[in-house]
C-alpha cells in the first residue's frame, strides 16, 4: 500500500486528533471552539476523501459512461458546512456572554467563581 496515495487520510487523522487534543487540553473556551473547528473539518475532509471514486464521471447520462461519482457526500458536507458556521457562530455568540458573566473566558476560573457563591 502506497503511503503517499493515503495523504488525504493522514491529513484527516492529524486533523483530528490536534482538534481533539485541544478540546481536552486547554481551558480556554475560544480555544475548544476552535478545536471543534479543527475536528469538524477532517470530518468534511473524510467524507469528500472517501466519496472520490477513480475514474469517475459526474452523474449525467452519457453514453459510454458506466462508472459514476455519488454527489451526495459532497451536498452533505455543503450542508454541514454551513451548520458548522451556525454553531460556531452560537458558540462565540455564547463565550461572549460568559466573557461579560464572569470576567474570563477561562474554565478552571469559571468553575472556581461559582464554587465561591
Amino acid at each position: 500500500m502506497d503511503t503517499f496515495g493515503l495523504f488525504n487520510y493522514w491529513v484527516v487523522v492529524f486533523l483530528m486528533m490536534t482538534g481533539f487534543y485541544v478540546v481536552i487540553a486547554s481551558s480556554n473556551l475560544v480555544k475548544k471552539i476552535v478545536g471543534l473547528n479543527l475536528f469538524q473539518a477532517s470530518v468534511f475532509i473524510l467524507y469528500i476523501s472517501m466519496s472520490s471514486v477513480k475514474g469517475g464521471s459526474a452523474p449525467i447520462l452519457e453514453e459510454g459512461v458506466t462508472l459514476y461519482s455519488n454527489p451526495l457526500p459532497h451536498v452533505l458536507i455543503l450542508t454541514a458546512i454551513v451548520v458548522s458556521v451556525a454553531t460556531t457562530a452560537l458558540g462565540l455568540a455564547i463565550v461572549v456572554r460568559i466573557r461579560e458573566a464572569y470576567g474570563t473566558v477561562e474554565e478552571d476560573e469559571i468553575h472556581r467563581q461559582d464554587e465561591s457563591l
